[in-house]
């Protein structure tokens, strides 16, 4: 029963819950409404037995007639009065008013002939079966105490609870109906944005268009669903675009480096196949250049490598961690002056902590430095300094137009006068990256005097936590 039920549409399920809702509503209001209408109707009837008294007139003349037949006379039904009339005495025999059904006598109604009770208010039955309600209280005559029986038939309260409960069922019925087709109407019309929604979806799966929008009006869930829809579409239509951009612009630079290697290699082979050998010079500068373009091959497939992670640092450095970023800054330091021998290094590193990916931080913090060493010229100073988490690296090279600055962390970017320099100008991509997820930020601003200055921004504090030790990678 219930897979059945799952297997229905959503808005089949919604307008079956609410008529099923409805009608159990419906229901115990009509069971409640009949319940305590019987109740009250039972009440006025007691009242109305407790206050009809026999007129003491009545009682002698039943009592007389009683003596010439003990038998109740027949009494036709048309002939009937509103209530039933007659005489209780304490051996359990009675004597039938006029116009009266006999009702049969029960245990109370001798107890009140005995004098053992004042009165009592019990349900009875006639001869004929009727059910009646009957009230029986005591009677002083001048011949004695007797007890007399007022009953009400209970056919008049049954025809109307009867006329009720057809009533109530019949409302019930169309009240099911209705809201049946309220809660389909209202599944329909609720579950119209889920189904423009359902048919977004299936479009972007059957075609991969990610330009589809769906309208979000309103603060509901629905448009709360929308709205997140369309983001969701949006972030994998700019993913799209940025992996097909990434894509080209490294086909692009791979190219050159392939191309050069193809042709140094096509050169040494024709060397072999001709036997005529190139000069010492020249096959030196050829392999010198392979090596080169190796070199370059390689770095440029690590970035890639590096810019293919994802954001979440939980790459080959590790979960991230406390550091010393004061440290990372020296190991780094040591890697720069390595690459630039000729250049004057000055360094003022004060302690400070952060949480990061140590192996990243350091490949960001050389790669920063490597560009101070790649565009100072020989005999320049390049000038290290961390102070309160703000990691400034200057150099004095040409410096970096100020058009240009808004495109220096893009993927693949290199200003006009750095390209014959080597690299693959994804360098500061990744350093961009990799301090936006230890939660920092970076920029490049014109140095005073000429130069340019890389400012990193990491939060931490001048001293690690208590509950962990820093490492530096």
């Amino acid at each position: 029963m219930v897979r059945r039920f799952r297997r229905l549409p959503l808005r089949s399920r919604l307008a079956l819950l609410v008529a099923v809702a409805v009608a159990v509503a419906v229901a115990a209001v009509a069971v409640v409404s009949w319940v305590l209408t019987r109740a009250q109707l039972n009440a006025e009837l007691d009242r109305s037995l407790e206050n009809t008294r026999a007129p003491q007139k009545l009682v002698v003349e039943a009592l007389k007639k009683c003596a010439v037949t003990a038998e109740p006379v027949p009494v036709d039904e048309d002939q009937e009065s509103f209530a039933y009339t007659q005489i209780v005495a304490p051996d359990g025999s009675r004597c039938v008013t006029d116009y009266s059904q006999p009702v049969k006598v029960t245990k109370l109604d001798i107890g009140v002939a005995d004098g053992r009770l004042d009165s009592a208010l019990h349900s009875g039955v006639t001869d004929s079966g009727r059910e009646v309600r009957t009230h029986t209280t005591a009677m002083k005559l001048a011949t004695g105490d007797i007890a007399v029986s007022v009953s009400r038939p209970l056919d008049e309260i049954d025809a109307s609870l009867n006329r009720l409960a057809l009533l109530l069922t019949g409302l019930a019925g169309l009240g099911v109906l209705g809201a049946g087709a309220a809660g389909l109407w209202v599944a329909r019309t609720g579950l119209q944005p889920v189904d423009r929604l359902t048919d977004a979806v299936e479009h972007v799966a059957r075609t991969e268009d990610l330009t589809v929008r769906i309208p979000a009006d309103g603060d509901d869930e629905i448009a709360r669903l929308s709205r997140s829809f369309n983001a969701m579409t949006e972030a994998l239509a700019s993913s799209r675009d940025r992996q097909a951009r990434l894509i080209a612009d490294a086909g692009h630079e791979l190219r050159t480096p392939l191309t050069s290697l193809r042709t140094n290699i096509d050169l040494l082979a024709r060397s072999e196949r001709t036997g005529r050998a190139i000069p010492p010079e020249d096959r030196r500068a050829l392999i010198a250049s392979v090596q080169a373009q190796m070199k370059e091959l390689a770095a440029l497939i690590g970035d890639l490598q590096e810019l293919s992670r994802p954001d979440v640092p939980n790459g080959d450095g590790g979960p991230a961690r406390v550091v010393a970023l004061h440290e990372i800054a020296a190991t780094a330091l040591d890697r720069a002056r390595l690459r630039g021998p000729e250049l004057t290094f000055t360094a003022d590193l004060a302690p400070w902590y952060v949480r990061a990916e140590p192996a990243a931080l350091e490949r960001a913090l050389v790669n920063v430095m490597d560009n101070a060493v790649k565009f100072s010229p020989p005999g320049a100073e390049v000038a290290i300094v961390l102070r309160d988490g703000r990691l400034t690296v200057r150099d004095h090279g040409p410096g970096i137009p100020a058009d240009e600055l808004p495109y220096v962390f893009e993927r693949f970017w290199r200003s006009p006068s750095a390209r014959a320099l080597p690299g693959s100008g994804l360098g500061l991509s990744i350093v961009a990256r990799t301090v936006a997820a230890a939660g920092g930020d970076i920029r490049l601003e014109p140095a005073p005097g000429g130069g340019t200055s890389a400012v990193l921004r990491l939060p931490g504090a001048a001293s690690p936590p208590p509950s962990e030790t820093p490492g530096a990678g």
